[in-house]
């Protein structure tokens, strides 16, 4: 009778998770997993013969745990503030997510559109009362400064101070409401 294998692919998939989470996701390696593990390399390249396959599950994990972490914030300018925070608490994750060549070619309206953004371009049109397409007009520049800040805070060039981070994002808000033309909600 064979043994019943002890490290299984959701135990890697989560241990993947952890080692990016602390470590960065170049330290993903099936030597640096197996040792967190604390098995051999065996099983690891058993389960995964191509590490892009665990990093690509590794990475859904990721944007599951990034998506639930800045839903939570409720309204836009909340899921903005969670957005930077969690580039800050997370930044291991966050340069996984946004910054390991993932979105290479991809335009903002393509990331915009994306599946994993329809929560957020819901947000935007119900709380501002527009259809889809105002709301990924409206959406866009809001997107581009918060990933800035983001970027900035997850690469220490930039402290994280949520406080004038909030002002700024509601300054550029209520910008961009005034250049609206109200009577048919387009830019």
């Amino acid at each position: 009778m064979s043994k019943k294998p002890t490290t299984t692919k959701e135990a890697m998939i989560e241990g993947a998770f952890q080692l990016i989470r602390e470590n960065g996701h170049e330290f993903l390696t099936a030597r640096n997993l197996a040792a967190f593990l604390g098995c051999s390399t065996q099983p690891v390249m058993y389960q995964f013969p191509n590490l892009d396959i665990l990093r690509d599950l590794t990475y859904l994990k990721a944007d599951v745990f990034h998506s639930e972490y800045i839903l939570a914030g409720g309204n836009l300018l909340e899921m903005g503030i969670r957005y930077i925070r969690f580039a800050e608490e997370e930044s291991q994750l966050f340069r996984f997510l946004f910054q390991s060549g993932r979105f290479s070619g991809f335009s903002m309206e393509d990331l915009i559109r994306s599946p994993e953004s329809a929560d957020i371009l819901t947000a935007v049109r119900e709380e501002e009362g527009l259809t889809t397409e105002s709301a990924a007009a409206f959406f866009e520049p809001l997107a581009a400064v918060v990933h800035g800040y983001a970027s900035l805070v997850a690469n220490n060039a930039m402290k994280y101070d949520p406080d004038t981070i909030r002002k700024a994002l509601i300054t550029i808000a209520e910008g961009l409401k005034k250049g609206w033309n109200q009577n048919d909600k387009t830019l």
